[in-house]
Parts: C-alpha cells; structure tokens; sequence
C-alpha cells in the first residue's frame, strides 16, 4: 500500500500561486489513493470470498457432523434393538427347551410306569401260574399217591 493512515494524516500540499494546492501533487496522492483503496477493495473481496468458502466449508463439516451423529444414534438404537431381539430369542429359546426337557421327563415317567405297571402284571400272573402249576402238581401228586395205595 501506497499510503496507511499515519501518512495520509502527514501529507502537505504546497500552494501554488493564487493561495491554491498544486493540482498535479494532489492529482499525484488522489491517484494513489485510489490505487490504495482499489487494492484494499479488492483484497476485502478475496477475504470475503475466503470467509465465505471457509463459512461454506464449516457448513459441509457441520452438516456431516450431524449425519454422523445421526447414524450414531441409529446406529446405537439398532444394536439395542437388536440386543433385546436376541435376549427375548434367547429366553424363548430356553422356555422352549425347558419344556421340551419337562415333556422328555413326564414321557420317560410315564414309560417308567408302563413298565412298573407291566412288570407287577408279569409278576401276578408268574404268582397266579406259580400257584395253579403248584396246584396242579399237588392234585397229580395226590393222585399219584391215591394210585400207589391202591
């Protein structure tokens, strides 16, 4: 820059004749001063356009941000769900092989008792045939000994 505040306070201008201000020194500082405001306009502007692109850019990464926060959030609800999804699998999965166990026991129970039950009629009917084979044998005995004694 050509001027800065400290030299524009500074600047003098000779008079010229008639009590007036050489025109050409005062055309010369008005040239540059226009030259130095033209070039702090322009700079002003890139810095605008850099502070909008950098605005823009904040806005991208803030609006990523969001998203990314979102699909935490999702992300979180979903692994949750699919926690209590698996848990409630899980307990029915064990309620199922608990009474598929509880089944398994009455039936093998129940076959136990078939068992008891069949046995206790073998074992009657082993007494009963015990008993008339026995019978039998004393009536033959007994007539056998009828027999000799004749």
């Amino acid at each position: 820059m050509n001027y800065d505040p400290e030299k524009l306070e500074s600047i003098t201008f000779c008079r010229s004749f008639l009590h007036g201000y050489n025109k050409d020194q005062v055309d010369e500082v008005m040239a540059k001063v226009i030259q130095d405001y033209r070039k702090s306009a322009y700079e002003i502007n890139q810095m605008k356009e850099q502070l909008s692109t950098l605005d823009d850019t904040i806005k991208h990464y803030k609006s990523l941000e969001e998203a990314m926060q979102h699909c935490f959030v999702v992300a979180q609800k979903t692994s949750d769900e699919m926690k209590a999804a698996a848990t409630e699998k899980a307990q029915g999965i064990l309620q199922e092989a608990e009474k598929t166990s509880q089944k398994m026991v009455s039936d093998a129970n129940q076959q136990v008792n078939k068992i008891n039950l069949a046995y206790e009629e073998l074992k009657a009917k082993m007494f009963t045939f015990r008993k008339k084979t026995e019978a039998l044998l004393n009536a033959q005995l007994e007539v056998l000994n009828q027999l000799s004694d004749e």
